[in-house]
């Protein structure tokens, strides 16, 4: 079961839940957006409001352990995005938290009262172009994906010593001798 700060709990108690996104993109310069109508500083970073955040899905909860995936579409009328892409932003970060409003419409911004609702990496980055925009598409991925990876690994003392030098684990290997391991997904 999920604990929240007691100003989170009012604000459910109330039945009246307003929210807004606070997203974070880490990749060679980090982004912060959110989907408040004005700039709001959590966490001494400032998340921009007319940033160009155009559609994000929904958070979803879970009670098992899932490939969950998330989308985030931005407006990337100036190529921002599209030159992070050209850079590669695989595999870095993307986080993404809800704050509440409390009675009088304002963010709660306390780090107790955010609540994580995702947090992975992306996983495939795209531009969209037609004749009257140009988006960028981010589509993260959890770390549960890597169960899906498949990565050869060599089982040798100086395959181990390329991993680490100190790791003594394959020191009995016999040399030109190859084993195929099966773990995880088959």
């Amino acid at each position: 079961m999920r604990n929240f700060s007691s100003a989170v709990q009012t604000v459910i108690d109330s039945g009246t839940i307003k929210f807004l996104y606070l997203i974070k993109l880490e990749f060679n310069s980090t982004y912060y957006f959110t989907s408040y109508s004005s700039n709001v500083v959590y966490d001494g970073d400032t998340y921009i409001a007319d940033g160009g955040l155009y559609e994000f899905d929904s958070p979803k909860f879970s009670s098992v352990i899932d490939r969950e995936a998330y989308k985030i579409v931005i407006s990337d009328l100036v190529d921002n995005m599209a030159a992070e892409f050209r850079a590669n932003v695989i595999g870095n970060p993307v986080s993404v938290k809800v704050a509440l409003l409390d009675s009088n419409n304002q963010p709660l911004l306390s780090p107790s009262d955010v609540i994580d609702v995702y947090r992975g990496f992306v996983d495939k980055p795209a531009i969209d172009v037609d004749f009257e925009t140009k988006l960028a598409i981010i589509e993260g991925t959890s770390p549960m994906s890597d169960l899906d990876m498949v990565r050869s690994f060599q089982t040798s003392k100086s395959g181990m010593d390329q991993k680490s030098s100190t790791d003594t684990s394959f020191d009995e290997v016999f040399d030109n001798k190859e084993i195929s391991l099966k773990w995880g997904k088959v």
